[in-house]
């Protein structure tokens, strides 16, 4: 386990490498400039300021000196906010989108688990039809859509939880970009879910072990359940990418002050420090995560980890 955990950390850093590279190169090629408003600057102005960020320099230069102040783990100064550093930014917001995405992924995984292996163990019933409309429903709704529904519902209509903000930190506030963010990923783990788990329980082993006169509950925990989630570990990069990406909606969405904000806006700005700060720690954190995820798919099926 220990060498499959170390090979799979051994790849983080060149795919890190060419995030940051790509990202460098788009962002600096894109039409505009940091410094482009409705009135242009006087040449000498931007001129100064060009030179005073390093922005006069070749691209070859800018980038080498990007990596090397990556390393020491400066990302620069902002260029739209010039009273704060990328780094000071990132810890504004970095708190609250953390804590919205890992909630996230744990809703998802405590609702779409088990919806999966109920719909499975009642297959052909009633409630295997509902789940199937559900999670055919939650997969087809777009973020943006179900984010102003709950909204509208539960915040304007029934008046239970804000719709907005992040007053005084209260957790009331995550509850509906939670459930935003978590119901199409819970969709997704609940159809995985129920296909696996039927496919595993008419294999071999599993009528073997009911043929040894094993019950139901017991054969379903202990044979069926874990080579059955294999599929749904497999899909947690692709659902940790979804919901890293998808927070960017949901915090616009609902105007929580999270690191999306900025990335938009720095966007839109042409805050070049701004935008790949951003990128690298959303770069980070993705492939932190999926390698959480490969390091549970090697413990599930020991075979992963010879291969």
């Amino acid at each position: 386990m220990l060498s499959y955990a170390l090979r799979r950390i051994a790849g983080i850093v060149p795919t890190l490498l060419v995030i940051v590279t790509f990202s460098f190169a788009i962002v600096r090629l894109a039409p505009g400039g940091p410094f482009d408003q409705e009135q242009p600057l006087a040449a000498p102005v931007r001129a100064n300021l060009e030179r005073l960020y390093g922005l006069d320099q070749p691209l070859p230069v800018q980038y080498l000196r990007y990596l090397g102040a990556l390393l020491h783990g400066d990302f620069g100064p902002s260029l739209s906010q010039r009273d704060f550093t990328v780094r000071e930014l990132i810890g504004q917001g970095l708190p609250l989108s953390a804590t919205l995405g890992v909630c996230a992924i744990a809703l998802a995984l405590l609702i779409g688990i088990p919806a999966g292996v109920l719909a499975a163990v009642w297959r052909s019933r009633r409630t295997d039809f509902s789940l199937a409309a559900l999670t055919a429903l939650g997969i087809a709704l777009p973020s943006f859509v179900v984010g102003p529904s709950l909204a509208l519902v539960f915040g304007v209509w029934l008046r239970w939880l804000p719709v907005a903000g992040w007053e005084g930190g209260a957790p009331r506030y995550l509850v509906l970009p939670l459930v935003t963010l978590a119901l199409p990923v819970a969709a997704y783990l609940a159809r995985l879910t129920r296909g696996s788990l039927l496919e595993v329980l008419r294999a071999p082993f599993v009528r073997a072990a009911r043929a040894r006169g094993l019950g139901g509950p017991r054969v379903l925990l202990r044979h069926a359940l874990r080579p059955a989630l294999l599929p749904v570990v497999s899909y947690l990069g692709p659902a940790i990418a979804f919901i890293i990406t998808g927070s960017l909606v949901v915090e616009s969405v609902f105007a929580l002050p999270g690191t999306g904000r900025f990335l938009v806006q720095g966007a839109i700005d042409r805050d070049y420090p701004l935008v790949m700060g951003m990128v690298v720690v959303y770069g980070a954190l993705t492939l932190a995560l999926n390698l959480l995820a490969d390091l549970a798919y090697g413990w599930l099926d020991p075979g992963a980890r010879h291969e």
